[in-house]
């Protein structure tokens, strides 16, 4: 079974990649970091592309129907963009951050969904964020965006449900990795604090007081496109060690 993972070359994509291969299926991935694509193992069909060029999708897409189609889709590809008070956040880097958390998301899904419906079945799980679920002070450009990842997920599971097609959305919570610790560096410089502080007041907003790996999203996602989620659709599941409180004190 093919699934195609969006940027799937590092942090939560790596891992689905990790994950799903383990378990047997082929492994596709895009990227647009070509260095972190060439150190994916070579079984991995590995292809350099933006997730928001429509072209570059349409042409994967067909690819992989000619390699006997796809079976599952996660929709990954996400940046953090800006953290600023929103009168300081500049329309392009708003633009930017929507395009890729959303319009990517949209493009993945725009262009599988008809091969799953030939195919009368399928699963998508998109990656949404507990900045899906909350406001978060700060975000306002990521976090617009990922509520919007939920109502195309919503969407898409009513949309395609008919057809077999199952769609989630998977909502991280602060994940260990190099792009919370971005996060981690401009708020605390943003409130005047260190960087320890903010990352203690991430866990502190949650009810098991931890982050999460990028492994326990990569094993959400795997049981959401395997058949023991065979009934589960329509659903926003936070991976994030129960978040109670999304705006870290310091």
């Amino acid at each position: 079974m093919n699934v195609l993972i969006t940027a799937g070359a590092s942090g939560i994509g790596r891992a689905m990649g990790e994950a799903f291969a383990a378990a047997g299926w082929r492994v596709w991935v895009t990227d647009v970091d070509a260095a972190a694509l060439a150190a994916c193992p070579a079984d991995w069909e590995r292809v350099e592309a933006d997730a928001v060029d429509e072209a570059a999708t349409a042409d994967l897409v067909a690819q992989m129907v000619a390699d006997g189609g796809i079976a599952a889709l996660c929709a990954n590809a996400g940046i953090a963009g800006p953290t600023a008070k929103v009168e300081d956040v500049a329309l392009e880097d708003w633009r930017r951050c929507v395009s890729v958390n959303l319009e990517g998301a949209f493009l993945a899904a725009k262009h599988v969904a008809p091969v799953m419906k030939a195919a009368g079945a399928g699963a998508i799980a998109l990656t949404s964020s507990t900045a899906g679920i909350f406001g978060y002070p700060n975000r306002a450009p990521y976090s617009a965006a990922k509520w919007g990842v939920i109502g195309l997920m919503k969407t898409l599971a009513m949309e395609l449900g008919p057809f077999g097609i199952r769609a989630n959305a998977i909502c991280p919570g602060a994940v260990e990795g190099p792009r919370m610790e971005g996060v981690l560096a401009r708020e605390a410089a943003a409130k005047g604090t260190t960087r320890d502080a903010i990352y203690e007041g991430y866990a502190s907003g949650t009810s098991m007081r931890t982050w999460v790996t990028a492994e326990d999203i990569a094993q959400m996602a795997l049981f959401l496109c395997s058949p023991a989620s065979a009934r589960v659709s329509g659903q926003v599941i936070a991976v994030d060690g129960h978040t109670e409180n999304p705006d870290p004190k310091v």
